[in-house]
């Protein structure tokens, strides 16, 4: 494979574009990535060979069937005997990927669009021309905007040439034909210097490979990209065979039980009723949530809007705004997956400038049977004897005994203080020797998995997120915030922490500081770049420039969130502690429109 040089695909590019110059015909720009685009050419007269060979398509493409679609696409998208359009059928991806494309029509050729009109097009080509649930949810962690170290990338080669300028997600919620995949590839190398070069670049030897033959040309990043991308995310897949038959109007009316956790709070229950609005795959929302921990209640109402039967995007608010910007009472954005049998749901409910706030969210449609959602305290120590423990569900027994529930080997229950549908409150003493681990809680038949955490002793913290990044702001730009939370981990069978066979504890009692990170000597970012709370949460300087820093600079810098735990120590009797990296930067001064397609 061979790589155009910068002069010819400089060249190709404006043979194309003067194909079109001084014409009626418009040449239409598909966002196919976060920061590219690709060409689609319709008409067959008076087209440059180049255009004619990027419509060259060997696979079968997904016809397009819906009217408003073909209206007002079809002027740049031509239809063939088959019903496909040029680029548009031989592309799948998600609401977020359609919205991103037609905004880059609107903005760079003028499409002529309505709000309801792009909303209906989203819908169509989402539900039909999208992804499979099992394909979505990989990278349900892009719209539900999580910070997170991603782990889809397979190898370093990929990463250089995929995911050095965005999430390695962004391509991967795409699924594209050969042709699609090296067009957009082409088109990366005539816009993008830094991609050219970076495509360019000979491949590290891969691990167990043979040394290639004396005079064989180097394998470069973007054949190797290109090749893994085209094999992992091609256009037909099992998945979304499979699934196209099955997609259906959602059916979610009904009350749904609430398992949420909100980093900086802890852990939350409630119930979520979901009501049928007037369109179709349109709903309105009422909830009640309650921390284990404070008991404080929080009530919403909102709004959702189902993509593909089951690619929930909305929004929800409290009666108030709250005046913190941490404050559970904002509004919120929601990024929800359905599993395919509607029977349960899972996401994230967001806020903030940077969305950096959110609830994690675990959904469970409600029924006449008994279920748990939940238990406070969220971990019991081996030894401890009279442990108060409340179970929280629905529809639990009321005549209970302590031989109906079960809180896996070692823990027993020993007596039931209390018992009414929503909660049953016992006591419960733990052998010295009880099994270490996520013990499941069962109340006669109803179980929750993995729910309660025993264990010897806290061998090490883990901060999280191990990566943060906050944003300086406060005169003319929006902060961007930081909460972290210390999780406290046994190590599992064979002794050695950080692998994959430890124990998650959870949540820890700590006292919180910054530390300097040691990149720039006599920079004293920790003095400059904010302050961390109490409960972890970090609150970022002013933009700058700032007289009092060494040079006059702004406020950023790079520093170690900090954690020390208050009771749990070392081998060697000293507290333990873990830490958390965060980046401090400068204000995003230019977003990147991409905002919530639903609402």
């Amino acid at each position: 494979m061979t790589f155009p040089s910068q002069a010819d695909s400089a060249r190709w590019l404006q043979r194309l574009l003067k194909a079109t110059r001084g014409s009626t015909r418009r040449l239409a720009l598909l966002g196919l990535c976060s920061a590219s685009v690709v060409i689609a050419q319709v008409n067959n007269e008076g087209v440059s060979s180049a255009a004619k060979d990027a419509a060259t398509e060997s696979e079968e493409g997904i016809p397009v069937t819906d009217k408003l679609t073909i209206e007002k696409c079809g002027a740049c998208h031509e239809q063939d005997k088959k019903g496909n359009m040029t680029r548009i059928s031989w592309s799948r991806t998600t609401p977020e990927g359609w919205s991103q494309a037609i905004k880059r029509m609107v903005k760079l050729n003028g499409l002529q669009i309505t709000p309801e009109e792009s909303r209906a097009v989203v819908k169509y080509l989402s539900t039909w021309h999208g992804l499979a649930p099992e394909e979505a949810k990989p990278v349900m962690y892009l719209p539900e905007r999580r910070i997170v170290d991603e782990t889809l990338i397979p190898n370093d080669t990929v990463r250089q040439a995929c995911a050095s300028c965005h999430a390695f997600a962004q391509p991967m919620s795409w699924r594209r034909s050969k042709t699609e995949w090296k067009l957009l590839q082409d088109m990366h190398i005539a816009l993008y210097s830094q991609a050219d070069a970076q495509y360019r670049r000979p491949a590290d030897p891969q691990p167990g490979s043979p040394p290639a033959a004396p005079g064989t040309p180097p394998v470069s990043n973007g054949q190797i990209a290109l090749e893994y991308i085209q094999k992992t995310a091609p256009l037909h897949a099992m998945e979304w065979g499979s699934w196209k038959p099955r997609i259906r109007t959602p059916y979610l009316a009904g009350k749904w039980l609430i398992s949420a956790h909100l980093p900086g709070r802890g852990d939350y229950v409630g119930e979520l009723t979901v009501t049928p609005a007037k369109e179709a795959d349109s709903f309105t929302t009422s909830t009640t949530l309650r921390s284990l921990a404070t008991g404080e209640t929080l009530t919403r109402t909102g709004t959702g809007l189902v993509y593909a039967g089951y690619s929930w995007r909305g929004r929800s608010h409290g009666p108030a705004a709250g005046a913190a910007p941490d404050d559970p009472n904002m509004e919120t954005r929601e990024t929800m997956w359905f599993s395919p049998d509607q029977k349960t749901g899972q996401g994230r409910w967001f806020w903030g400038e940077y969305h950096e706030f959110g609830f994690d969210v675990t959904l469970t449609r409600a029924g006449t049977e008994a279920a748990v959602v939940g238990i406070a305290p969220v971990i019991l120590k081996a030894g401890t004897r009279g442990a108060q423990v409340r179970i929280v569900g629905a529809n639990l027994p009321a005549d209970l005994k302590p031989a109906d529930i079960s809180l896996g080997e070692g823990v027993t229950v020993a007596k039931i203080l209390s018992a009414s549908p929503g909660e049953v409150v016992i006591t419960a003493d733990v052998a010295s020797d009880a099994v270490s681990g996520r013990h499941d809680v069962g109340v006669r038949s109803a179980t929750l998995a993995q729910a309660l955490p025993v264990y010897q002793k806290i061998d090490y913290l883990k901060v999280l997120p191990e990566t943060g990044l906050a944003r300086l702001g406060g005169d003319t730009h929006p902060k961007g915030y930081g909460q972290f939370e210390a999780i406290g981990y046994e190590n599992g069978p064979d002794g050695k922490p950080a692998t994959a066979d430890d124990v998650k504890i959870g949540a820890v009692d700590v006292d919180w500081k910054i530390d300097e990170f040691m990149a720039v000597y006599d920079d004293d970012d920790k003095d400059y770049v904010g302050t961390l709370s109490p409960t972890a949460l970090f609150t970022p300087g002013l933009e700058g420039p700032n007289p009092a820093r060494r040079f006059g600079r702004n406020n950023y810098g790079e520093v170690w969130v900090v954690a020390t735990a208050k009771n749990e120590k070392d081998k060697f009797g000293q507290p333990l502690t873990g830490r958390a990296y965060l980046i401090v930067t400068v204000p995003q001064y230019q977003r990147w429109d991409q905002p919530e397609v639903s609402q």
